[in-house]
């Protein structure tokens, strides 16, 4: 009743959808809306604004998906699994020990200047410095140079696996390919230009954080001949423009998908999922597959989570079910999940998550947290209010955290001041932070190497948050020269029962997030960096 309610009184939304719709066109001037009008473009509500633009600087998923749209790999990784070509192929030497790449024909950048190999080595330098996949196989690598305009090599210190599965990862950090002036950019500093490859073209001019992105179709992208499978094959973009509209309140976006006025909605609500199921002329489906893990991390820089008692008391506090409750409320989208590594994968296991995947340790907790030496510091989370597969999180945590005793300042705001803030190390009183939670998609978080929550490196190269643990690091080390799957469970299973005992982070359980898109689009693709806009097709 309550959602029947809700749809049948659609105008106030209706309305609001309509003002946003209108605000991003007027701002284009008379011209520029003419000129948008004459085009077949999709607009599409994704689950978050986009404001950092640069996909080297975080590992937020709409900074991701924006580079998916303007950028483009030198590998991909297809629906088997498997490592394709996508702007270059490989040989790899006899010996393992070197990868030359060789780039197809045809590449430029959006300013017209040809993709070259000094690009591409530049690139991969910086994606090397963030990833914690690039991390590790800068680590096991000798040198990446230039052999001449169209290919390089990558020589190694020793043989390692997971080199073409490093460059060819799917999700955050995606090692995009950009020109060797932007690659160069100072570490620590965003890029100035959006200048990529792929098959869209980033449109600066109509660009308007809070209200719309818009991409064109890039006239010079030439796709491969095989077909698309996740981010591998070809990219053929079948619209002359995608616009990203920003809605954050989730009724307005629904009412204005009903209408008409979107025709794509990248997370609808789950409490609203009924209504839109409800209507013929919309599709829902769950995109990617091996879904999503949410997670809290802390601040192992700053009291009181420099001390690992206290971290320890406040994982006792944590459950999953009262977290994926509030987050999900349907049983048929989420998972509780103890492994780090997911849930369904070889390297699941539930070695270390006590009570986090039953009913939690709140006696355990209160009485940790009295015997940690916590001095009553209040513990500042960050709580986005504008993405609805963030906004549960926090608010249940800080609710388990005040029973177990903690000081709690819930400090509202929206995601992308989360994605800027959390890169900050002052203390909370100057802008700095305790805890904030994410989400990581199934293929970011599978093994140690990929998860960048798993690293240990602290402030020399680690994620936000900076854990510190050299044991850890030690173990991946380990996991890297394994040599069989057997040593490679047998290794991730010590990584997770150390990462529990250290708090490394806290896993929360998985979920499916599904997607709904108006019928007139068709060759909606899947994967594991959904959603992507080439291959779609719009009838009027």
């Amino acid at each position: 009743m309550f959602h029947i309610m809700r749809w049948k009184r659609p105008t106030i939304a209706t309305a609001l959808s309509v003002l946003a719709l209108s605000a991003a066109l007027t701002s284009l001037g008379p011209t520029s809306q003419a000129t948008a009008a004459s085009k077949k473009t999709i607009t599409a509500v994704m689950h978050s604004d986009l404001r950092v633009l640069d996909p080297g600087f975080t590992t937020a998923y709409i900074t991701r998906d924006h580079g998916y749209m303007i950028y483009d790999t030198l590998l991909a990784t297809d629906s088997n699994f498997k490592v394709q070509p996508q702007m270059a192929d490989w040989k790899v030497s006899d010996d393992k020990l070197t990868y030359t790449f060789t780039l197809r024909d045809g590449l430029k950048w959006h300013d017209g200047a040809p993709v070259t190999a000094e690009d591409c080595v530049a690139s991969l330098k910086r994606w090397g410095r963030n990833d914690n996949m690039g991390q590790k196989l800068m680590d096991f690598t000798a040198s990446i140079e230039p052999i001449d305009a169209k290919s390089f090599a990558l020589k190694l210190k020793e043989p390692y696996g997971l080199v073409l599965e490093s460059i060819g990862k799917p999700s955050s950090y995606t090692p995009f390919m950009m020109p060797k002036r932007l690659a160069e950019t100072p570490a620590g500093q965003q890029i100035k230009e959006h200048i990529g490859s792929g098959p869209f073209k980033f449109v600066q001019s109509e660009f308007q954080p809070g209200v719309k992105a818009a991409y064109e179709k890039n006239p010079d992208y030439v796709p491969r001949k095989e077909p698309p499978s996740w981010t591998a094959g070809g990219k053929v973009v079948k619209v002359d423009r995608v616009e990203w509209i920003t809605m954050p309140d989730a009724q307005t976006a629904v009412n204005a998908l009903q209408s008409g006025d979107i025709d794509f909605m990248e997370n609808p609500s789950f409490d609203l999922l009924p209504v839109v199921k409800a209507n013929k002329d919309i599709k829902i489906e769950i995109l990617n597959k091996l879904g999503f893990q949410t997670l809290g991390r802390m601040n192992f820089l700053l009291p009181p989570f420099d001390n690992v008692k206290v971290r320890r008391a406040a994982l006792l506090a944590m459950n999953q079910k009262d977290v994926l409750d509030a987050l999900v409320g349907n049983p048929e989208y989420y998972k509780v999940c103890g492994a780090y590594f997911v849930c369904g994968t070889p390297l699941a296991t539930e070695e270390g998550a006590g009570n986090l995947t039953k009913a939690g340790s709140m006696a355990e907790a209160k009485k940790a947290l009295a015997e940690s030496g916590y001095d009553g510091t209040p513990i500042v989370i960050m709580a986005p209010g504008d993405v609805v597969t963030l906004k549960a999180q926090p608010i249940v945590a800080a609710q388990l955290l005040r029973e177990a005793g903690f000081k709690v300042d819930l400090q509202a705001t929206d995601w992308q001041t989360v994605v800027t803030r959390r890169a900050s190390q002052k203390p909370t009183k100057e802008g700095g932070w305790n805890m904030f939670f994410t989400n990581w998609v199934g293929a970011d978080v599978m093994n140690p190497i990929a998860n960048a929550s798993i690293g240990g490196r602290g402030t020399k190269g680690g994620w936000f948050g900076w854990a510190e643990s050299a044991k850890i690091e030690e173990l991946k080390d380990k996991f890297a020269r394994a040599t069989s799957p057997d040593e490679q469970k047998k290794i991730a299973a010590e990584i997770q029962k150390e990462a529990y005992e250290q708090v490394i982070y806290v896993p929360l359980g998985q979920y499916l997030a599904p997607s709904a898109w108006r019928k007139s689009l068709t060759g909606v693709l899947d994967g594991p960096a959904t959603p992507v806009f080439w291959n779609i097709d719009k009838s009027e």
